[in-house]
């Protein structure tokens, strides 16, 4: 039975492992780590909700065939040219 047994542990991965559980007792906010906060909770949910705001109603993918327009209002048909 192969793997059962003693590991050999890794220092560095075991403080890693300490640090990450710890991170709670030591995390303070500087510009750094409030910059990356209000990217990550404001603006990044804002341009998420303002490009699919945008683009609500715009396309209909329900009972289309090959070569028919995913757009909602279809573009009108181009007029044939007759010479």
């Amino acid at each position: 039975m192969a793997g059962h047994g003693y590991t050999k542990l890794d220092p560095a991965v075991e403080r890693w492992n300490v640090m990450r559980e710890d991170v709670y007792k030591h995390f303070r906010f500087n510009s750094r780590t409030a910059r990356q906060s209000i990217l990550g909770m404001i603006v990044f949910p804002a341009a998420i909700f303002a490009l699919s705001y945008n683009q609500f109603g715009v396309w209909d993918w329900t009972g289309k065939r090959k070569g028919e327009s995913l757009a909602r209002i279809a573009p009108a048909p181009e007029a044939e040219a007759t010479d």
